[in-house]
């Protein structure tokens, strides 16, 4: 068992390693109050920003599926008529230290490296305009000065960040739950699952359960979720959806040798996308990766001849790096079909055309105002 899933596991129970660390447990807790406090009491500063901000996160450490809840969000607020942008700090991206927008104008002149692995897979599925910083309020600046088209933000992670505010907060959980329900590094949580709303947001969190059913007590919504069908990696690099009819897996794969068929998964949680492959019974040599690895060099030998990514490690990739380092080997792609059920549409469009009816046209969030 790896370091990661034995860390795991101890998250998931009260066994001896989390009780070790339970008096760690107690002073976050006590550290998250006397931050909540300070700003409450405006010794820290909340700024907001003149559209509604929308932030999507998790109460857990690791992936929980928040990435496809952003892009599944993004789509959504399309066709109800909004234009929406995305706000991101960029995690792990080069030369972080500048605010950086991200559109049809700069695409040719950045790359994942630059922005982040999860921005740029956000980009090329949605093309909605990204401000990328450090600090949010300040992507949202530089964005909407770029776009003032733009009228609702999407903030991809950012529960925590209270030095921007919020409208609306959506809360993602997988099938861990809360776990052991203590506070990092005793358990899973970065904060309790009860947590108050952030400044700026005057209404409970819209919770979203991306898992079979609810793992939580908190009230919320499912979100289904499958693999799509498996294209090659130049058809998903030049845009074409996965095939709507066909196989899910291409039956060359089912034919290949598990030591000629590598899956690789550089995100959070590797498992989680290994074993739906199995399940679509795929025999495959599995290569877990560091989350947000950049792939350079290529990990895979050369002597295997296919080669199954999911989105976020596929956005890494050049044809240029693929034709130098693996010509051999054909690359393909796993998409994940992520769809939240009706009532969470529902609740979220009440919830917009509250705050529509409220701002009258006017700013949804004085700049410069304590939380």
């Amino acid at each position: 068992m790896s370091a990661s899933a034995w860390l795991t596991r101890q998250w998931l129970r009260r066994g001896w390693a989390a009780r070790l660390l339970w008096p760690l447990h107690a002073l976050m807790q006590g550290l998250l109050n006397l931050r909540r406090l300070a700003y409450q009491r405006g010794w820290k500063i909340t700024r907001g920003l003149p559209v509604p901000v929308i932030v999507v996160g998790n109460r857990v450490v690791g992936g929980a599926g928040k990435t496809p809840t952003v892009l599944a969000l993004v789509r959504h607020l399309r066709a109800q008529g909004w234009q929406p942008g995305v706000l991101s700090r960029g995690y792990g991206r080069e030369g972080g230290a500048q605010p950086v927008v991200l559109d049809a104008s700069t695409e040719d002149g950045l790359n994942a490296r630059q922005v982040g692995d999860e921005c740029w897979l956000i980009w090329r599925h949605t093309a909605a305009p990204m401000g990328i910083a450090a600090r949010r309020h300040d992507a949202g600046q530089v964005l909407l000065k770029a776009h003032p088209e733009i009228d609702v933000l999407v903030c991809d992670d950012g529960l925590q960040h209270w030095a921007l505010a919020r409208q609306i907060e959506i809360v993602v959980f997988d099938e861990r739950g809360q776990g052991n329900g203590w506070l990092l590094p005793a358990g899973l949580l970065r904060e309790p699952i009860d947590v108050p709303p952030g400044p700026g947001c005057d209404r409970p969190a819209l919770v979203l359960y991306n898992a079979a059913k609810p793992s939580t007590r908190l009230s919320g919504h499912l979100a289904l979720k499958a693999l799509a069908p498996l294209q090659r990696w130049e058809d998903w690099w030049n845009g074409s959806p996965p095939p709507a009819q066909g196989p899910r897996v291409p039956e060359v794969l089912k034919q290949t040798p598990p030591n000629q068929l590598w899956a690789i998964a550089g995100i959070a949680q590797p498992q989680r996308f290994f074993k739906p492959l199995k399940r679509l019974g795929l025999d495959f040599t599995a290569c877990p990766r560091p989350d947000h690895d950049q792939l350079d060099p290529l990990p895979w030998p050369a002597h295997v001849r296919h080669v199954v990514l999911t989105e976020k490690d596929a956005v890494k990739l050049s044809p240029q790096q693929l034709a130098q380092q693996r010509p051999d080997t054909q690359v393909w792609v796993a998409s994940l079909d992520f769809q939240p059920e009706k009532g969470f549409w529902q609740a979220l469009d009440q919830r917009l055309a509250e705050l529509h009816a409220k701002a009258g046209g006017a700013s949804v969030a004085p700049d410069a105002s304590p939380a």
